[in-house]
């Protein structure tokens, strides 16, 4: 033991630890493709028993704004969504995410959310001149600011809300049809797989602030740990695209 403890000091043998794949680490930031990243983590209904498992529905939409080159939060959205399948939340989904039923008697139906979604949408592009175009290989230059969604994972984007849509003939705002999976590059970027969003955090030395598995609050954690890659020198860029037309800059 002592031998080997020598060799550690001498830099012969390397403590194991998390070390970005990237030679960035240490040094200023990289010039990011997007200027703000807009980080997602829906809540739906659940149950504990693995029944109803393909139709699940949001009951909690947020959203918050991160400044790639400030890390600042500049602006959030949230609102409790009422389930129109299974109008009564289990048990199990309550303790799960804290919601209660009262929270979700009192929102508003995905489509009326998703307009509101979109308001805000149009508000942050007027003020801080966001577009939405996910297929770009080069930093912008011009005074539009470049914008993405984020996710933990491509469930949020690519299934829970995709196929709610679906079940519901509701028009999905098409600029959500691209995002980045934070996940997929944590596992990348770092060259190890993440034990949950939490875990994550704690991987790179940032305590999960707040509730786990309130929506609001994993978003903020999520936006938290994209900050950390960026300043590690993380270029994030889009992981998923649902369709050819996501290409194309949108607006609501």
């Amino acid at each position: 033991m002592a031998t080997k403890r020598l060799a550690r000091q001498l830099g012969l043998i390397r403590r194991k630890s998390i070390t970005p794949a990237s030679e960035n680490l240490g040094r200023s930031k990289s010039k990011q493709l997007y200027d703000y990243l807009i980080v997602i983590d829906f809540e739906s209904t659940c149950w504990n028993d693995g029944k109803h498992h393909n139709n699940q529905e949001i009951i909690e939409f947020p959203a918050v704004l991160l400044n790639t080159s400030t890390g600042e939060i500049e602006s959030e959205f949230h609102a409790y969504v009422q389930p129109q399948e299974h109008p009564v939340l289990s048990e199990f989904c309550m303790e799960l995410t804290g919601i209660k039923q009262a929270q979700i008697d009192e929102g508003v139906p995905l489509k009326i959310c998703l307009s509101q979604f979109c308001k805000w949408i149009h508000k942050i592009q007027q003020e801080k001149k966001i577009v939405f175009t996910p297929g770009v290989s080069d930093p912008s230059t011009s005074e539009v600011k470049l914008c993405a969604f984020v996710t933990w994972s491509d469930w949020d984007l690519g299934v829970c809300l995709e196929y709610e849509c679906k079940r519901k003939q509701l028009l999905k705002p098409v600029f959500l049809n691209s995002w980045i999976d934070l996940r997929a590059t944590y596992k990348l970027f770092y060259r190890r797989k993440p034990k949950g969003l939490s875990g994550a955090l704690q991987e790179v030395g940032i305590e999960f602030s707040g509730r786990e598995h309130s929506g609001l609050d994993d978003s903020r954690n999520t936006a938290l740990l994209a900050w950390k890659m960026i300043r590690d020198g993380c270029l994030m860029k889009i992981t998923r695209c649902l369709k050819q037309l996501c290409v194309v800059e949108h607006t609501c």
